[in-house]
């Protein structure tokens, strides 16, 4: 059949495809917006930069105009400058000192301070700089001197240079500014100071109006010439269109300007009335929106998957009925009877469910009845395979006490009778069917070696090394005297032909998340090939009476007998483990399902004594 042809292939498409439309629509109007609030929060962020950059060159500068002002109304430092022009030689060289000091005290104040020079109206230069501390020397005039010169006591602002103007062993950048000196009571000029600051500083300032690493920052003076500026290579091509933004720039407002290729703002220094630029290239800008980018896909491709459940789930709710019908049919092919099949839907449909119900109930009956017929037979089966037990080893018994009264040893011969008094007594105990706790089976082994004791003259010692916590476990009844008796006729007794003390070992194990109680023997052991029969025979055997080794393994008999009883008890997963190896011995372990809690311990409580 075409999965097109069923309800579910149709209605899947038609529901998916509409919520994709409409996932669609909404994703492009949210993105949309998304870019539009992006785009106002970078200009408010780009304004708030340049308005927090200019306010600190303003500050900056503020500072520098403060510490000229400092020099020019200190009136020793004016005083001493007038009377070197015509002071004797001595005069003159204490004068150096003395001015010299007056400017080291100003250099000394700020940390950015290169250099500060005092040049007179004499061509005298009186400076403290960076590179040689106090210095007195002639100076030729210059560009920058004169323009010093012709203004009015005002600050001038010379701009960023390459190296110090008058130091030759400053080679850095150098921020310089000055103004004439005037002595304050006459209102007479007496030179021109001029600082050096390190540019670093105008740099770092500068760069807190960047609103990236690819944005870019420049100072303008007053006729347009660039000051400072950040302006790097990859941006040289960001041009400012006409006298922007001179045109437009009034006050201390902040201007906004969005072209093609950037995103730029320009606000007035007013102190300095310089213009300070800020360039940030759109690529800059992009990183935000990529992120809102990889966000909307992100978000859209679980929109989709979630799309995908949805229509799943909501096309096959209209074609549920008639899978769990089929479902169910095939569940019982498989063998599961337990199910009903809850529909309420059109009248055939019902009918046809109903009918399917109860035929399977029909069905599951008929099982059980043949389950319980099984089991009944198999409670026979384990009932005639315990009926086994005690007459090869009364035999056996009977046989040892007619040899021991011909000797006349009756003080052995009670002791004998004793125990085996206290077997018969409990192997005919079957008031607890089929199960007995294990310490009772190593009580009743203790009697049974009792008797092999005697019979054995001394031969064979024993030990019985189980923990106490397992003592409450419950076993099948008489498992542990038939493995006892196959380890000493078997193991033991051939090997007190060859003049050797036999040893026998009671213990218990845990493996491969069962319990194991382990017999183990030194004696005569088994020769390979009797013991891959006898393993063949406890693996391929089936159910009791089938096993058409028996005939055949003599030896084994008891061990079949008990391998079937606990695998009638417990399951195919349990039971005898034989390993042997010809002349050192042979170990059977038998295995049960692990208790579920800790045993109580081997006491007259627990076990009945």
């Amino acid at each position: 059949m075409n999965r097109f042809d069923s309800i579910h292939g149709r209605l899947f498409p038609i529901f998916l495809l509409s919520m994709l439309g409409l996932l669609l629509v909404v994703t492009v109007v949210y993105y949309n917006r998304a870019t539009d609030q992006i785009r106002e929060k970078v200009s408010a962020m780009a304004e708030k930069n340049i308005s927090q950059t200019v306010g600190l060159f303003d500050l900056m500068l503020q500072g520098y105009d403060s510490v000229t002002r400092a020099l020019n109304s200190n009136n020793e430092l004016v005083r001493m400058l007038q009377q070197y022009g015509g002071a004797e030689p001595v005069e003159a060289v204490q004068l150096e000192k003395r001015i010299t000091d007056v400017i080291g005290a100003v250099y000394y104040s700020r940390k950015d301070i290169v250099g500060i020079h005092i040049l007179t109206n004499k061509d005298k230069v009186f400076s403290f700089e960076k590179s040689f501390g106090a210095s007195v020397r002639d100076y030729a005039r210059t560009a920058w001197f004169a323009e010093l010169k012709a203004s009015t006591g005002e600050m001038k602002w010379l701009g960023v240079f390459p190296e110090s103007l008058l130091s030759e062993g400053i080679n850095q950048p150098v921020f310089a500014f000055g103004r004439q000196l005037f002595d304050l009571d006459t209102l007479k000029t007496i030179g021109v100071v001029l600082i050096e600051t390190d540019a670093e500083a105008m740099l770092s300032a500068l760069s807190n109006a960047s609103l990236g690493p690819g944005s870019e920052v420049i100072i303008r003076d007053a006729a347009g010439t660039d000051m400072l500026s950040t302006l790097s290579a990859s941006n040289a091509s960001l041009e400012l269109a006409g006298n922007w933004p001179e045109a437009e720039l009034v006050g201390n407002r902040i201007i906004v300007r969005e072209t093609a290729d950037a995103m730029m703002t320009a606000a007035r220094i007013g102190l300095a009335d310089w213009t300070m630029i800020g360039i940030t290239p759109n690529r800059e800008l992009q990183l935000e929106l990529k992120e809102t980018q990889q966000f909307l896909l992100t978000l859209s491709l679980l929109l989709i998957v979630a799309s995908t459940v949805l229509a799943t789930l909501v096309s096959r709710s209209f074609s549920s009925p008639f899978k769990r019908l089929i479902g169910q049919m095939k569940r019982v092919e498989l063998g599961n009877f337990k199910g009903e099949v809850q529909v309420r839907s059109y009248y055939e449909i019902n009918v046809l469910v109903g009918s399917f119900n109860r035929m399977v109930r029909q069905m599951d009956e008929l099982i059980e009845r043949t389950k319980l017929a099984s089991i009944s037979e198999k409670n026979a089966q384990l009932q005639a395979l315990q009926a086994q037990v005690n007459p090869h080893f009364l035999f056996n018994t009977l046989d040892m006490i007619y040899w021991m009264l011909d000797e006349r040893e009756n003080d052995r011969l009670g002791r004998v009778i004793l125990a085996l008094s206290s077997m018969f007594r409990y192997s005919s105990d079957w008031e607890d069917a089929s199960r007995a706790k294990l310490c009772n089976e190593l009580e009743q082994f203790r009697h049974y070696f009792a008797i092999i004791e005697t019979r054995m003259a001394g031969r064979i010692r024993t030990s019985i090394e189980v923990e106490e916590r397992w003592l409450d476990l419950e076993v099948p009844k008489m498992i542990l005297q038939p493995i006892v008796e196959n380890a000493v006729k078997y193991g033991l007794e051939p090997s007190k032909r060859q003049q050797r003390e036999g040893r026998l070992r009671v213990y218990s194990r845990q493996a491969a998340g069962k319990l194991e109680i382990v017999v183990e023997d030194d004696g005569v052991g088994m020769e390979e090939e009797t013991l891959h029969r006898l393993r063949d025979a406890l693996e391929d055997m089936q159910e009791p009476g089938a096993a058409s080794e028996e005939p055949r393994l003599r030896r084994g008999i008891g061990l079949l007998n008990v391998h079937r009883r606990i695998r009638l008890m417990y399951g195919n997963g349990y039971g005898l483990h034989i390993t042997s190896v010809c002349g050192q011995g042979t170990a059977v372990a038998a295995s049960f399902p692990m208790p579920g809690g800790e045993g109580g311990g081997w006491n007259e409580h627990s076990c009945g004594r």
